[in-house]
């Protein structure tokens, strides 16, 4: 990826799943709670405890409730665990803006309705920030998304009008209204402040605050809809959704502004004379991003469960331009290495495997056939994905010298993270891509004519006691061992995303029983779930997976036995990211992360000076 697409998959730092919506509730009640014991003065702390839970977890408890059933009747999209974690944020930010006031009231001579204002201005703030969230992910107009964004503050301000007995101020009577909207006397002297003219204050707050909201959103949203064509509210929401809740949300926006590529898929299939089949490497040119599960994220899992044999599904020589925008287009995928499976012509016939190094390339291949087996690896050098121009031009460029089909895998095992200016992106025109090239054109020309001898494969697995945060995926490792003419070529596949600098070489040396080895890595995303590298060696000591995968080569090579193999190639029509598109998205999502907290700074700034304003006129 380029360096503006490693900024880009950097957001997946802000990656967390919303608690379910009870735990989020139970949570809330007890910062309530503690808040009770710190603001009233009750001669008994339970009195004190309660009183918490009432005045501050009440309206917590309403919006918790409330905004989920209210937006989703207005046709928007806010679930339960999310409507409950957006009260309790909601919640710890008044708390925390009535306890700093306090702090303040203390050390000065403000006093009580001090305290107050800012409860009010708090009170506002939290409508501002619930009408964001609501906006971004129900897609409403500023209007409607005010109506469930305003529940908190609307129940706050109910209970303040209720509770600090405001209606003695207007000329009602009777015992319903003392009953229900007159309560002053079983709540606590610190409410007795409030006035009518308080609410109105609210309301005119809200009103700026909400304006901020609006003012800050369309000028956000103007570069969007320039180079994108689609507004930053549809990324917000489906990012929000896919983070706080693992939605698809994100897909609907990817769908969006995808473009349709046509790519080959490339199937190696290995099978025992009577037909079973053994392993089956499929290689389909996209990239199986562009994190989590989202688009094509999980792509390897799908492909290997489609064989009948063990699944092995090497990284393609393509970069996130490729991303599936959809995890529906895997099916396309996968139907296009159903049709390749179809054509393919076997041969128990093979060539020893060979190791062609042109500069910092060095191609790994092996003939099946009068087909092409190779991953090619950079390793010590840093490197990250290989464009897909790249690697159509190497594998043309094996075909030349008489081979038929190539299945040409990045082994995607060297590098050293996001940072920096160069993040190892094999691109077109660069001096690796002709070493690419070349390496790849030699290795046709050496096995297209070499000698051919019985090929027999065996094949290891283990799911492996490690997760996704430890840099693993659910493939864990596996490895097919090509026996030819007494040599022996192990293949070993990690489900990874790339490994950490210099660990490919040390398990390639460390390994023994083998002739040649290649160690490469599925570049899943699953494991990108949380944070934007978590390569395979960051979380998990080298010799243990040394020793994991010197257990599955013995494993491997005493299970080889006579096979045929062969190889084909389909084609799949897909929408993926596009060549332009991911580069602008990158680019306009990385500047509304740089630009967009210093103009949400300067527009709550410019809201507080108003709202300051009519506090004095007030």
């Amino acid at each position: 990826m380029t360096a503006t697409q490693g900024d880009l998959a950097s957001l997946s730092r802000y990656v967390f799943r919303a608690p379910r919506w009870h735990a989020s509730l139970a949570f809330a009640l007890v910062v309530a709670a503690v808040t009770g014991v710190g603001v009233f003065d009750n001669t008994y702390l339970l009195e004190d405890v309660w009183q918490g839970v009432f005045f501050v977890g009440v309206p917590t408890v309403a919006a918790s409730f409330l905004t989920s059933s209210v937006d989703r009747s207005l046709g928007g999209q806010l679930t339960p665990n999310r409507s409950s974690l957006l009260a309790l944020i909601c919640e710890v930010f008044v708390v925390a803006v009535l306890v700093g006031a306090g702090v303040v009231a203390a050390l000065s001579p403000f006093g009580l309705n001090f305290v107050f204002d800012a409860f009010l201005a708090a009170l506002a703030g939290i409508f501002a920030f619930r009408l964001l969230v609501v906006m971004a992910v129900s897609s409403h107009g500023v209007l409607v998304a005010s109506i469930p964004a305003s529940i908190q503050t609307a129940a706050a301000a109910v209970m303040l009008f209720v509770y600090s007995g405001t209606m003695r101020y207007f000329a009602v009577e009777g015992r319903l209204v003392e009953a229900f909207l007159s309560r002053q006397g079983q709540a606590p002297p610190e409410l007795n402040v409030v006035v009518p003219s308080d609410f109105g204050l609210l309301l005119a707050i809200c009103v700026v605050y909400g304006a901020a909201v609006y003012a800050f959103v369309r000028t956000i949203d103007r570069p969007w809809q320039r180079s994108l064509g689609v507004s930053v509210l549809d990324f917000l929401g489906g990012f929000i959704g896919h983070i706080a809740d693992g939605t698809r949300e994100l897909e609907d926006f990817f769908e969006e502004i995808g473009e349709e590529a046509v790519v080959p898929v490339t199937v190696c299939s290995v099978r025992r004379p009577g037909g079973d089949e053994k392993a089956r490497f499929v290689l389909p040119m996209i990239h199986p991003g562009p994190m989590g599960e989202i688009g094509g994220g999980n792509l390897p899992v799908r492909v290997a469960q489609q064989a009948e044999g063990l699944g092995f599904p090497p990284h393609a020589t393509a970069g996130h331009d490729f991303n599936l925008v959809t995890e529906r287009e895997v099916d396309t995928v996968v139907d296009a290495a159903d049709r390749a499976m179809a054509d393919i012509d076997y041969t128990d016939r093979a060539t020893r495997s060979v190791r062609v190094d042109e500069g910092d390339a060095s191609l790994l291949a092996q003939a099946v056939g009068d087909d092409l087996l190779s991953t090619i690896t950079y390793s010590p050098s840093f490197a990250d994905d290989v464009s897909y121009a790249v690697g159509l031009a190497a594998a043309a460029e094996a075909r030349s010298g008489g081979i038929e089909d190539v299945l040409l895998a990045d082994a995607h095992n060297c590098n050293d993270g996001l940072q920096g200016d160069d993040l190892g992106h094999v691109t077109p025109g660069s001096e690796r891509a002709f070493e690419t090239q070349e390496a790849a054109a030699r290795a046709g020309e050496t096995l297209v004519d070499a000698p051919r001898a019985p090929l027999r494969v065996g094949v290891a697995w283990d799911e492996t006691p490690w997760e996704p945060d430890d840099g693993i995926g659910p493939l864990g490792v596996r490895v097919a061992v090509f026996e030819v003419d007494d040599q022996l070529t192990a293949y070993v596949l990690i489900d990874g995303n790339n490994m950490e600098p210099g660990l490919r070489d040390r398990l390639v040396t460390g390994i023994t029983g083998v002739d040649q080895i290649e160690v490469m890595t599925t570049d899943t995303h699953v494991v990108n779930q949380v944070e934007a590298t978590n390569q395979v060696g960051e979380a998990i000591p080298d010799g243990k997976l040394l020793d994991l995968i010197s257990r599955l080569v013995d494993e491997a090579v005493d299970d080889v036995e006579p096979v045929e193999a062969g190889i084909a190639s389909e084609r799949a029509a897909v929408t993926v990211f596009g060549n332009d598109r991911t580069e602008t998205l990158a680019s306009t999502a990385n500047a509304m992360v740089s630009m967009g907290g210093g103009l949400a700074a300067a527009t709550t700034l410019v809201a507080m000076i108003v709202s300051v304003l009519i506090f004095l006129i007030a």
